[in-house]
């Protein structure tokens, strides 16, 4: 899938931010600031980090923070995708009976594991205002960024969950 120039440059800002070795968290907080300012259907973005049984929020950007600071996983979306390691693409959370609310206006949400091989660290996730949001362009973006954001996690040697075990 081919990325729209402001897509494709915002990959290359995270890149460049990831070779210049930025630390993981500080790197975390900037994607999600970025993510928030550029692409004004992502309404809310967050980024959970695997903690042994636990997802839990590294850096956020949006209107008002959330409730959910801990997630088990394979509780909600977001710890289904952090268990399976797939994108999840909710068009309608209303319709998800795994949806965790966090705000009332929320319609849409797209989770993206951070992933490298079988070791998922964390995700990226995005709520929108909007019923279906996100389309497979947005999959495509928001995962050439985790992808960054694993390369980083592991050469941070953070232990995140191996799928399978």
């Amino acid at each position: 899938m081919t990325l729209s120039q402001q897509q494709q440059e915002s990959v290359d800002l995270v890149r460049h931010w990831v070779e210049e070795g930025r630390p993981l968290r500080e790197l975390c907080q900037d994607v999600v600031s970025h993510l928030r300012a550029g692409y004004p259907h992502y309404s809310w973005v967050g980024v959970y980090m695997v903690e042994g049984a636990v997802l839990r929020l590294w850096a956020w950007d949006g209107p008002a923070p959330t409730q959910h600071v801990e997630i088990p996983l394979h509780s909600g979306v977001c710890g289904w995708a952090a268990s399976t390691g797939e994108t999840v693409n909710v068009p309608d959370v209303n319709q998800d009976p795994r949806y965790l609310q966090c705000f009332l206006q929320t319609r849409s949400e797209l989770v993206v594991p951070i992933r490298r091989g079988s070791t998922v660290y964390g995700e990226i996730d995005i709520d929108s205002d909007a019923l279906a949001a996100f389309g497979p362009q947005d999959e495509a973006f928001v995962q050439a960024i985790c992808d960054l954001l694993a390369q980083r996690a592991a050469a941070e040697a953070l232990t995140g969950r191996t799928l399978g075990a």
